[in-house]
């Protein structure tokens, strides 16, 4: 460990295992720490006796549910859309040699009490219950809008980079329904807030979920989200295994004992007991720096372990929006359920997770009611509220590069969006995604 490298790592969560695997890659040295002695920090995968020792202080999981190592339960729930970043920086380090993927089967909103398939395109979204029939002609405007912008740039007069998304909305006549669809449903944002930010971003956002529902079509899919069978702690293992390919060091179960600094306050090396090792930068999650983040808010999760698929869906797995004006919140919340089709729990076994934004401090069962009433019959529930946290500073004055803690998003989106601009902030330059030569044609 007494060695020098370009980047220093601390954590293995997925957004710390993207960064490594992409420097790597790009030539880099990097030495990977993580206290745990597993993969995947705050993202980790547990079997059933894990999942117990966290929320239950170490009882024993009834017989009746099984084998405890037949269970892969994700402590943060997340699915992959076929068209994210995420997914291009699985090509680009060619991460996806390690993992199988299985399809999420279906992809619902909630609207009214009941719940109603996603449009895959937007065609299907212009005979969907959720566009009213006065708003048709007007959404068939905007996605035409959209693909035309898409393909040509030309966008018919509406400034996207200057005008903000609710200046387009209105532009397009597109009332609060239609807009909590297209928002929430395809854009995926978790609160209003975007509607203020500019239209650009949002924009590409629906495209990007139009292109990733059109390609789920060509494939057969009902829906364009994806999921890696045995758990999301499959994904940072993965990029551990390839940043050992590319010369990088994994060190597990060691402790962090010291960030060390210069008499500057600049970052100069990490001690583990009587060992230093020095680098130029470090990249860390906030459990590694208490003291350069700031508290954002609280996401409260709950694991639901069912008998029976999620009522009315019909499928072994689902994703479930609840846009914040469906419940009378601020904030969405998001259901995934997942079953032994993914690997993560017996046959006739159910895992439906529940997730969103805390706004009060009263009981988060409370705050989730409306994911909880959904489910049916729940056997066993595991309720936990987390702090989120953000870097106080932006790192590229003393080269300490903190992540951002993981939302209530059920999509890694704003993981990508995060590793992008730690990447920006590190390297200087852009994260550009070019196609590279897999591993065996570079050994070749």
């Amino acid at each position: 460990m007494d060695e020098e490298y370009d980047v220093i790592i601390l954590g293995t969560g997925l957004t710390e295992c993207m960064l490594s695997g992409i420097l790597a890659v790009e030539g880099k040295r990097v030495l990977h720490m993580d206290r745990n002695n597993f993969y995947g920090g705050e993202c980790a995968s547990v079997n059933l006796a894990q999942l117990y020792e966290r929320f239950r202080n170490g009882a024993t999981p009834p017989e009746s549910m099984g084998k405890v190592r037949d269970y892969l339960i994700d402590l943060i729930p997340k699915f992959l859309m076929t068209g994210e970043g995420l997914i291009k920086v699985l090509l680009y380090t060619d991460v996806v040699r390690y993992l199988e993927f299985s399809p999420i089967a279906t992809s619902m909103v909630y609207n009214g009490g009941s719940i109603y398939k996603v449009p895959s395109t937007p065609s299907e979204a212009l005979t969907s219950y959720l566009v009213g029939m006065f708003q048709k002609p007007k959404a068939r405007s905007f996605f035409a809008f959209l693909q035309q912008w898409k393909e040509t740039g030309d966008s018919q007069g509406v400034d996207v980079e200057r005008s903000t998304m609710q200046q387009v909305y209105e532009h397009f006549g597109l009332n609060e329904d239609t807009q909590e669809f297209i928002g929430h449903a395809m854009a995926l944002y978790l609160d209003d807030k975007y509607k203020q930010r500019p239209a650009r971003e949002t924009c590409d956002r629906i495209i990007m979920y139009a292109a990733s529902a059109a390609r789920a079509l060509e494939d057969g899919r009902n829906s364009p989200y994806i999921y890696p069978q045995y758990g999301l702690g499959d994904l940072p293992q993965a990029f551990a295994r390839l940043s050992a390919v590319y010369a990088g060091t994994f060190m597990l179960d060691t402790p962090v004992d010291e960030v060390v600094r210069d008499e500057k306050r600049k970052f100069v090396g990490v001690r583990s007991g009587d060992q230093v090792a020095k680098a130029k930068q470090v990249i860390g999650d906030p459990s590694y720096f208490r003291e350069n983040v700031r508290k954002t808010g609280r996401v409260i999760r709950a694991i639901c372990i069912l008998r029976e698929p999620i009522p009315k869906t019909s499928a072994e797995s689902a994703q479930i929006i609840l846009p914040q004006r469906q419940t009378g919140r601020e904030h969405d919340i998001y259901v995934t359920c997942l079953s032994g089709q993914q690997k993560i729990c017996p046959q006739g076994v159910y895992v439906a997770s529940i997730s969103t934004i805390a706004e009060t401090s009263g009981d988060p069962k409370d705050e989730i009611a409306a994911g909880l009433k959904l489910l049916g019959p729940i056997e066993q529930i595991f309720v936990t509220v987390s702090d989120v946290y953000e870097p106080a500073a932006d790192g590229t004055g003393d080269n300490v590069f903190i992540s951002r803690s993981y939302d209530a998003t059920s999509h890694f989106e704003t993981v990508y969006e995060d590793v992008r601009d730690l990447y920006r902030r590190i390297t200087g330059k852009e994260l550009v995604l070019q196609k590279r030569p897999k591993m065996d044609e570079t050994a070749a």
